[in-house]
This record gives C-alpha cells, structure tokens and sequence, in this order.
C-alpha cells in the first residue's frame, strides 16, 4: 500500500465515519484513480470503522505539520 499526498486527497471528501467497504464504494463513484481503490483493498477487514484519514495513513500530514503563520497574511 501506497498512499500520497494526490491519492490521499481523493478521501477528504469521503462520508467519514465509514467502512472499508464504504470507502471503496466512494472512490469508485467519485472516479478516484484504480491506486485509490487498490489502496483500499489491502486494508484489513476487520469490521473497522474509519473516523479518518488518519485512522488509514497514519502520517498523513495536517496543518500542524506545514511552517505556516496565518497570521502574517
């Protein structure tokens, strides 16, 4: 499993919580790319709920993680 920054965008917009069938389900209706949905796949199905895309890429980065002051723009 490979996720990037691209691939990972393609789940922002998915209806969190959700499944790993779910999930699947909205990458293909939402026309992500086949690595999307591969991605997907080889997730343990275990019955798991998803809260977020952390929950499946773990170092997906967040605002914390950019040098970014809002306050100077």
């Amino acid at each position: 499993m490979f996720w990037t920054l691209e691939l990972a965008s393609y789940l922002e917009d998915a209806p969190w919580p959700a499944t790993k069938d779910e999930l699947i389900d909205y990458s293909i209706r939402s026309g992500a790319p086949l690595e999307v949905v591969e991605n997907l796949q080889e997730l343990e199905d275990e019955g798991d709920v998803y809260e977020t895309i952390e929950d499946i890429w773990p170092d997906y980065p967040t605002t914390d993680d950019f040098l970014f002051n809002e306050d100077e723009y």
